[in-house]
């Protein structure tokens, strides 16, 4: 059985820090493009980094420069690091790996940006 487990998300003020971890089990993450996306209420859920197989990297606009994806073979993880956060990064933060026509999702980590 496929589960992907994220953590790291909370409540931090603008400007702070968070690291989100996502764990792959039932997989090997290596062989995925894994990817993080999120989704804040009433809004779609959207893309906001994703790494290859290659290890190519990709971001949304929004986070560039601020954000960083990347990946622990050994342990079968995908972090995002997330710096310089905004109110407006507010989201339910969701881990993903897709191959050929295998996708998964985790069950979100919630980041709240806030002073």
């Amino acid at each position: 059985q496929v589960q992907l487990v994220e953590s790291g998300g909370g409540l931090v003020q603008p400007g702070g820090s968070l690291r989100l971890s996502c764990v792959a089990s039932g997989i090997i993450s290596s062989i995925y493009t894994m990817g993080w996306y999120r989704q804040a209420p009433g809004k779609q859920r959207e893309l906001v980094a994703i790494i290859t197989i290659s290890s190519t990297t990709n971001y949304a606009d929004s986070v560039k420069g601020r954000f960083s994806i990347s990946r622990d073979i050994a342990k079968n993880t995908v972090y995002l690091q997330m710096n310089s956060l905004k109110p407006e990064d507010t989201a339910v933060y969701y881990c993903n790996a897709a191959r050929r026509a295998e996708i998964y999702w985790g069950q979100g980590t919630q980041v709240t940006v806030s002073s």
